[in-house]
């Protein structure tokens, strides 16, 4: 099989008003394989982070610190992360961790992790359902957590949260959500004192000009572009159109999947992540720079699917994929 574009292509045709460079935030092993059915091997993880590393990319979020039984595929955290040791260290890959809670964090802080995640939601309904709490009960839960990881910064050692929104666009059990709704746990979360946000359009309903919308929406309340990063799912096929709406309004952090895996283990009508060849192609055809080897990167999700048993419901891979005649 052949993982290379064709010769030229895809051709580079840029585009007026868009950024010439992004970070892709890559969250197929964590968000990924968190929603596999069957546990895949602590040493093949490891393996599939030093793939993506070598394809280019440098923001991987490699697991999460919650407890097995709320997601048992993520149970071996503490085995994974020293294997990647040297892709922080020497290689300076970042490699954010989702901490739910205070033990979550020491956990992870304990083997040196210095990107860690919190994950909130803008509606009720997916706040019970996820973490049996109210929304501003899981902000009250954070607010310590986020605390303490700012108080174990020092100097020359920075700790980096990024705070997750589940639900912004819409939600199975409440429909619409209301997009100041959406901006009160923002703007709460960057209080708070989180660096960034992802905004996750967890059932992937979003359309383009709804993104524009909360785009803007949150620079009123004064939030800046450059502290958001955008989350899309694929279940409409709409994730590459809101994708690029993000970019016009020059959003540079895109978050996006190896091979499409992932979905949401709380809301069943979730589909799998924008596949992050999908969007490097795109990117790449609009002269964005990635520093993605597309090449490296659809070989290793190849690979991945092959670890899986099934195919990968990335196009792109699928396209490049192909068995030679």
């Amino acid at each position: 099989m052949t993982t290379e574009p064709p010769a030229a292509l895809p051709m580079v045709v840029p585009a007026q008003g868009l950024p010439p460079q992004v970070r892709i935030h890559e969250v197929g092993a964590r968000d990924g394989l968190q929603n596999e059915k069957a546990t895949v091997p602590t040493e093949v993880k490891a393996e599939f982070i030093h793939r993506l590393a070598d394809a280019g990319l440098t923001t991987i979020e490699a697991t999460s610190f919650v407890h097995p039984k709320w997601v048992p595929q993520l149970a071996d955290a503490e085995a994974l992360f020293p294997r990647l040791d040297d892709l922080t260290k020497s290689r300076g890959v970042h490699l954010p961790v989702l901490v739910p809670n205070a033990r979550g964090l020491d956990r992870a802080l304990a083997l040196g992790a210095r990107r860690v995640a919190v994950f909130a939601s803008a509606t009720e309904s997916f706040a019970k359902a996820n973490l049996n709490r109210t929304v501003d009960e899981a902000l009250a839960m954070f607010e310590p957590v986020v605390a303490r990881a700012k108080e174990a910064e020092s100097a020359h050692d920075q700790v980096h949260v990024r705070g997750y929104l589940s639900m912004c666009f819409g939600d199975p059990w409440e429909g619409a959500v209301p997009i100041a709704q959406v901006v009160r746990v923002c703007k709460a979360l960057l209080d708070m004192g989180c660096d960034e946000l992802s905004l996750g359009d967890t059932i992937g309903v979003a359309t383009p000009g709804h993104v524009l919308e909360l785009l803007a929406a949150l620079n009123e309340r004064g939030v800046p572009t450059d502290r958001v990063g955008v989350h899309f799912h694929d279940t409409y096929g709409q994730a590459l159109a809101n994708t690029l709406a993000a970019l016009q309004h020059g959003v540079t952090t895109l978050d996006a999947s190896a091979g499409g895996l992932g979905g949401c283990p709380f809301a069943k009508s979730a589909t799998g992540n924008l596949a992050t060849e999908d969007l490097v192609w795109m990117l790449h055809g609009l002269g964005i720079e990635t520093g993605v080897d597309l090449g490296r990167l659809t070989a290793t999700s190849a690979w991945m699917a092959d670890q899986l048993g099934r195919p990968s419901p990335s196009r792109t891979v699928r396209a490049l994929s192909h068995k030679e005649q």
